[in-house]
């Protein structure tokens, strides 16, 4: 690390990126010793999918910064399959893609507040 200079460092800990087939099985003791021996924030790729209780215990164990993109993009799709399939429709472009940024921006919301950043941006 002090070779190359790295502000952060993505550990590998059991998660991967996309969506799960089965649930992760998280090496909770390598992230402790990981946040004892290093002086960089932590960062998991992978987050989406995993159990709300898993992610906090991450954080409580030094869990810096958490990667959720899988979680935004579903929800944001499934959002708009829903509207584009509404037996209601056709729904305008513009709605379609405003109700599922509705949902994308909930799904953030959510995420924030499960990872006790609420209230802390600077």
């Amino acid at each position: 690390m002090a070779e190359t200079g790295v502000d952060a460092l993505a550990v590998s800990i059991g998660t991967a990126h996309g969506p799960y087939i089965k649930k992760p099985e998280l090496d909770f003791e390598r992230t402790k010793k990981l946040r004892e021996n290093l002086d960089v924030p932590l960062v998991l790729h992978g987050g989406s999918g995993n159990p709300d209780d898993d992610l906090r215990r991450l954080i409580e164990l030094g869990i810096d910064k958490i990667n959720v993109w899988t979680d935004i993009a579903l929800a944001y799709m499934e959002a708009t399959r829903k509207n584009l399939n509404d037996p209601a429709g056709p729904h305008p472009l513009h709605d379609v893609l405003h109700a599922a940024r509705v949902t994308a921006r909930e799904v953030v919301a959510e995420r924030i507040r499960l990872f006790g950043s609420s209230g802390k941006a600077r």
